[in-house]
Order: C-alpha cells, then sequence, then structure tokens
C-alpha cells in the first residue's frame, strides 16, 4: 500500500508509528457480504495527524519521513491501531436505574410482565421527566466518560424516555449539551415513539397522532441547527408500536426530513424489518426474529442491520440475532452497545464485538468492520469517521493487544490503551 496522504500545508502534530496491524478499514461503505470482513490491514503501518484529521496513512518508513521537531511520536510497536468505533445504537442518556428489574427478572418475571405492571421503560420514564436538565446531564456524563474510555468515538443517542413534547424536548437538550462539552461526537435520535405511556394507555391511536402532529414539528424545529443528521426511530413490536401506526410516524417523520431507523423483530416479527425496508431506512435494530425474506428485503433496501448482542445478553436470553445469515444475505451488519437501564447497562464496545462473535457468529473482522465503518455508514458519516483515510476525522485508536482477533478472543477488561479524537489525545495508559 502506498502512502496516501491529504493536501495541507502543516507539519503532523503526532504520527502513531509501527503498529504490528493498521486496521485501516479503507474501501467503500458500507461493507457487505464477501467484504463484510474487510479490514484492509497495513503491516508496520503508521498514521499522521495534522489538526483535527488524518494527514496521511502508510508504512511507518514512509510516514516517519513526514516528521519535523515538533511531531509527536507514538510507538506502536506490538499493538494493534484502529479506528475509534462507532456506536450505533444507544439510549444512553437517562435518570435513574432498574436493579430491582433485574432482580425480579432473575427470579422469572419476563420483560413484558415487568413493563405491563408499570416498569420497564415506563420507570425510566417517570424519573427521566422528574429529572431537571442538568441533573440529567450529569448522570449520563459518567456513561459517556467509560464509553470514550473503552474506545468509542462517536455514538447514537436516542430520546425515548420523556414520552411528552416537554420531557423529549429536554432529552435533546441534554444531548446537544453533552455534544458540547463532550469528547465524544453525538448523533441524536427522536424516539418519541418507544411505548405509549401510562397516561394514553387505550388511547394509543392520539398518542401516535401527537407524535405526528406536535411532536415531530417541534422536535424538527428544536434542532434545526444540528451539524449531523437528526433521525426518527419508531419501537415496533409485541408490547409497543404497530407496523400501521410505525408507517403512520416515519412516513411523517420522512416528510419532515428526518432520517429513520426502527426497532424491529426484537420479540415478534410484526413485519417490521420489512417496514424498514419499504420506507428507505438507515437501519432496522435487533433482529432477533428476522427471516432470510426479511434479510433479502433489507438488502435490496440497502438497510443496514444494527444488531445488539448486549440486549439479548442481558436479558439473560438465547435468541440471539444471526449475524452470519445477514452477512449470508448481503446485509451490511452494524453493531450499538444499546446501553440503556433496563437491559444493557454497558459501555464497552469491545465487549459487544465479543458477544457478536460468540453469539451472532460473526468472525472478529466482521465484527470490527461492524462497529467502525458500517456504523458510521449508518448514521451517515461515514466519510468523516469509521476508518483511517487521509482527509478523515483523526479518531485513532491504540489497543494493547498483538492482532485483531484478541479484540474479540479476550473479554471482561479493556484493551484500548490510547483514544484520540479529532486529533486529540483524549484517554491514555501510555506514558508520555
Amino acid at each position: 500500500m502506498q502512502m496516501e496522504t491529504f493536501p495541507t500545508f502543516q507539519s503532523p502534530e503526532i504520527i502513531i508509528h509501527s503498529a504490528n496491524q493498521l486496521l485501516t478499514l479503507a474501501g467503500p461503505a458500507p461493507k457487505r457480504g464477501a467484504a463484510q470482513g474487510d479490514l484492509a490491514i497495513l503491516r508496520d503501518g503508521a498514521v499522521a495527524i495534522s489538526g483535527d484529521k488524518i494527514l496521511a496513512v502508510g508504512s511507518t518508513l514512509d510516514i516517519l519521513g513526514l516528521a519535523d521537531s515538533r511531531t509527536r511520536k507514538i510507538d506502536a510497536r506490538g499493538k494493534i491501531v484502529l479506528p475509534g468505533f462507532v456506536d450505533a445504537h444507544t439510549p444512553a442518556v437517562f435518570a435513574g436505574d432498574r436493579a430491582n428489574e433485574f432482580e425480579a427478572r432473575l427470579q422469572g418475571a419476563t420483560y413484558l410482565e415487568i413493563q405491563k405492571a408499570g416498569g420497564g421503560i415506563m420507570s425510566t420514564v417517570r424519573a427521566t421527566r422528574a429529572a431537571p436538565l442538568h441533573e440529567l446531564v450529569a448522570q449520563s456524563r459518567p456513561r459517556l466518560e467509560a464509553m470514550l474510555a473503552h474506545g468509542t468515538t462517536t455514538a447514537e443517542v436516542k430520546t425515548g424516555y420523556g414520552l411528552n413534547l416537554e420531557t423529549e424536548l429536554k432529552m435533546f437538550q441534554a444531548i446537544a449539551a453533552l455534544d458540547a462539552e463532550h469528547a465524544m461526537d453525538l448523533v441524536p435520535t427522536f424516539l418519541g415513539a418507544h411505548v405509549v405511556p401510562e397516561e394514553y394507555r387505550g388511547r394509543e391511536g392520539a398518542y401516535v397522532e401527537l407524535v405526528v402532529e406536535e411532536m415531530l414539528p417541534a422536535v424538527k424545529l428544536k434542532v434545526k441547527s444540528q451539524k449531523s443528521k437528526v433521525f426518527c426511530d419508531v419501537f415496533c413490536d409485541e408490547g409497543a408500536f404497530t407496523v400501521e401506526q410505525a408507517r403512520r410516524i416515519l412516513t411523517a417523520a420522512r416528510d419532515w426530513e428526518f432520517g429513520l431507523r426502527v426497532h424491529a423483530d426484537e420479540f415478534a416479527n410484526l413485519g417490521a424489518a420489512r417496514l424498514a425496508a419499504e420506507l428507505g431506512a438507515a437501519s432496522a435494530d435487533h433482529l432477533m426474529v428476522t427471516t432470510r425474506d426479511d434479510m433479502q428485503a433489507m438488502a435490496r433496501a440497502n438497510v443496514t442491520a444494527v444488531l445488539l448482542p448486549g440486549t439479548t445478553f442481558g436479558l439473560g436470553k438465547s435468541n440471539f440475532a444471526d449475524g452470519r445469515a445477514f452477512v449470508e444475505e448481503n446485509v451490511p451488519v452494524a453493531l450499538g452497545s444499546d446501553i440503556n437501564p433496563g437491559t444493557c447497562w454497558c459501555e464497552s464496545m469491545p465487549f459487544i464485538i465479543a458477544l457478536a462473535c460468540r453469539y451472532e457468529k460473526l468472525t472478529p473482522a466482521q465484527a470490527i468492520v461492524a462497529a467502525t465503518i458500517n456504523a458510521a455508514h449508518s448514521l451517515g458519516l461515514a466519510d468523516r469517521v469509521g476508518s483511517l483515510a487521509p482527509g478523515k476525522l483523526a479518531d485513532v485508536l491504540i489497543a494493547d493487544v498483538p492482532d485483531y482477533r484478541h479484540l474479540a478472543y479476550r473479554f471482561g477488561a479493556n484493551p484500548i490503551e490510547m483514544v484520540i479524537k479529532r486529533g486529540k489525545i483524549v484517554k491514555s495508559q501510555i506514558d508520555p
């Protein structure tokens, strides 16, 4: 591989060199089918960073030739270097916890039983409604810090714990405040159609109309200056919204120029994955009970499958999504942590990769693609993040492992030794 450079008049501030493996993930996005595991590895590789961008990628010998007396040189000998993880699905902003429900599930209660009894999502809704904005930000900030320490540099963040206009807008304020102050880049998603709130029980149609007629226009006005695309998501499943209700909301959201995402096929196959294909959604997420026919429809429509193995693990279930089948059907596969208070309080993308390999039948290379460039593609950010290429944002990780397969092979510890976000070292276990 010849050295690739980005035109600039500046010398690099940072050069990471001598990597055992430099996982560039170069090539078109999304990666699918046979290309799902293409890491575009460069051995004895190096990357040069100037400002917030990647200046050059190539061999150590070539890249070190760009250094001057001011360049910081970081030796990655015996380690791997890769793009920052992109988490394609998180409800990371919320108040409170649901540890009591975790204990109840261990004693035999099901997710839907807990939800019908007034727990589940509504428990977090009550806590989030009650929390002032500053408290919501304060409770959410440590989760982002932990995600960043484990290598996540970009994350989608959903609302959906408000379920009324006031609190949904407050959640957008919290996401915007955290995005402004925190090193991670956050991509907002409106999930006002998470479940029907308890005050609308028996009046589900009225709540759908509230989402369509009041919430969507108000959210669009609130986030019209957002630097990245804003998405709308609907939880279309047993105990949540029907296909027709989801179609009504998502069609209206498309008219308001939201990108579309769909919670699909987590508990029952109502046709939500096929709806995502019909509407040209960016992603369908969860997908534990998706059929091959639905996968083929997703592939034809270029819908990314966002798999969330941490949720299945968190629920103590065994019906993981069949990642290998999605790859075989030529569907681009991405990963998300789904960090949330009820089913998956997990900030570690390396652990999500480990789960995806063991239980969703992805190879380590396929899982890394899913956690980087394919996740970036699903968020409309593949031209900025998700791979190491000149001109892209300098979101770079150093992992203290000798081979990329160790990211999945090992689990329970954090392999990420250094996190660089937009050209700044934001987490480091390496001596200066």
